[in-house]
């Protein structure tokens, strides 16, 4: 036993209860526009089964073939704007996101160097759209919350814990930030790595 205690030694840390989770990657798209920088958004197809419409950042699920997320970060932001690698500066890893919905994102901040090459996968993207990075740090978003409750499967084993059914659960406020551009709303999960990219920009 002790041996393969020891055997952990140098281990990395994981995050715990990963195996169940979905684990996808996504890009924060910097496009140089008018000497500025602003950032790609996509509105997802109205044909897709997963949140159809909807205003997102190019990414998607990490496959098994993907070395790491930053490779399949790229790989989903080629397929989805018809781009190369060759065509994307990756700047640097933000902060991994979890969410309470068995999800793990892990953003990346990059530039599309050659924008005019961009042609949206009709398949997934209706459209996209670019929004002055300058109008996310002179605008705050607006911030409100969903309160996240415990609901338990009906084999739930009350019987083991005390208080039982009257065990005091907490409940969760999860924060939602919501930014509007000519009548798109932007929101979810990314509007949150958008907002924590401005907010690291802003302590530089």
């Amino acid at each position: 036993m002790d041996k393969k205690i020891n055997s952990l030694k140098g281990r990395r840390a994981d995050i715990l209860s990963s195996s169940y989770t979905v684990k996808s990657a996504v890009l924060l798209p910097l496009v140089n526009i008018d000497s500025g920088s602003s950032v790609l958004f996509e509105k997802r197809s109205a044909n897709i089964k997963r949140q159809p419409g909807e205003i997102c950042f190019p990414g998607g699920k990490i496959d098994p073939t993907d070395k790491n997320p930053a490779q399949a970060a790229i790989r989903e932001t080629c397929e989805e704007l018809s781009l190369s690698p060759q065509d994307i500066e990756l700047i640097a890893p933000l902060d991994i996101m979890v969410s309470p919905f068995n999800t793990i994102v892990f953003p990346f901040l990059g530039r599309i160097l050659k924008p005019e090459k961009i042609v949206p996968n009709p398949q997934e993207v209706e459209k996209v759209f670019f929004v002055p990075l300058d109008f996310f740090i002179q605008n705050e978003p607006i911030l409100k919350y969903l309160s996240l409750r415990v609901v338990s499967s009906p084999d739930y084993p009350f019987e083991l814990i005390p208080n039982g059914k009257n065990y005091p659960f907490r409940e969760a406020k999860h924060p939602g930030y919501f930014y509007t551009w000519n009548n798109e709303t932007i929101w979810g999960m990314t509007a949150r790595i958008l907002y924590n990219f401005i907010t690291l920009i802003q302590q530089e």
